[in-house]
């Protein structure tokens, strides 16, 4: 039994949307269909392509490399009919946003949302290795992504430019300054993200140049528990400059041993560029 469009169709969705149940509403369809789908396509490849546990699923070896051609053949069939629907396309839809950066992506979706509002977006943070993977394994539509990589398969636009600085409190003895050393945040409670993250890796790298110690680490898991910790006295965090709308009682400092700007990125497959939705997200980025 050769596969046919609809079971690769329910196969890429499962994986896009983590279970049998979210593709099956997000196609419209039955769970028990979805479910006879992937078995039929199981069944005609001769393997296992998916891993059901209690937290989703999970691709197999064999599952990635049909998942990777199963979702060129949804964008390709999504292509396809916005060009029969024109404009229609755009007054429903959903987009699939990943960053690892949260302000320029919420600006972006922002802007994006005003002049397309029926379109629904789905905006996760993930740490940088995990952003990137996600983009590599066509698991989001377009990612906004500091120091993204370059790939052959991937359009990259850059975006904006900003240098990593401290974050502390306005009554904080470093608050005054205008420029610190890593060194002078050895005895300090430093807030960092967790092992993954860009910031983490440039900070590990930083110190390891300078032979700095920093001895008090106190990581936390996303960018809203990191700036509240910082609210809250608890240290100073590093960040991007500009990483929050959120000002009051909050510096930030420039680092000596950090002075490079890192570029963030838009990401997204050249394929799913072709198609409208992306296309106006890009259009909305690139203003």
């Amino acid at each position: 039994m050769r596969p046919n469009h609809h079971q690769f169709e329910a196969f890429a969705y499962v994986v896009r949307e983590g279970s049998f149940s979210a593709a099956a509403t997000r196609l419209n369809v039955t769970q028990s269909t979805i479910t006879q789908h992937i078995a039929n396509l199981e069944k005609g490849v001769g393997t296992l392509l998916l891993l059901r546990g209690r937290d989703g699923v999970e691709l197999t070896p064999t599952g990635q490399a049909f998942y990777n051609l199963a979702d060129r053949m949804v964008a390709l069939s999504a292509e396809v009919t916005e060009r029969l629907e024109g404009f229609n396309a755009m007054k429903e839809g959903r987009l699939k946003i990943i960053g690892n950066a949260p302000q320029p992506a919420l600006k972006i979706i922002a802007r994006f949302q005003r002049r397309f509002p029926d379109i629904r977006v789905d905006f996760g943070l993930y740490d940088w290795t995990t952003a990137k993977s996600m983009i590599s394994n066509r698991l989001a539509d377009v990612g906004l992504i500091t120091d993204a990589p370059e790939h052959e398969y991937w359009e990259r636009i850059h975006i904006e430019s900003a240098r990593y600085v401290i974050y502390c409190r306005r009554d904080h003895p470093f608050a005054k300054r205008t420029k610190i050393s890593l060194a002078e945040l050895e005895e300090e409670t430093v807030i960092v993200p967790e092992k993954g993250s860009l910031t983490r890796r440039l900070l590990d790298q930083a110190c390891d140049r300078n032979t700095i110690s920093l001895n008090r680490i106190a990581i936390m898991t996303t960018f809203p528990l990191m700036c509240e910790a910082v609210l809250q006295g608890i240290g100073v965090a590093l960040f991007l400059q500009n990483s929050s709308l959120i000002r009051d009682n909050l510096c930030e400092i420039d680092i000596e041993e950090m002075p490079e700007a890192r570029n963030t990125s838009l990401i997204a497959t050249k394929d799913r560029t072709r198609l409208k939705l992306v296309s106006e997200f890009i259009n909305a980025a690139i203003e």
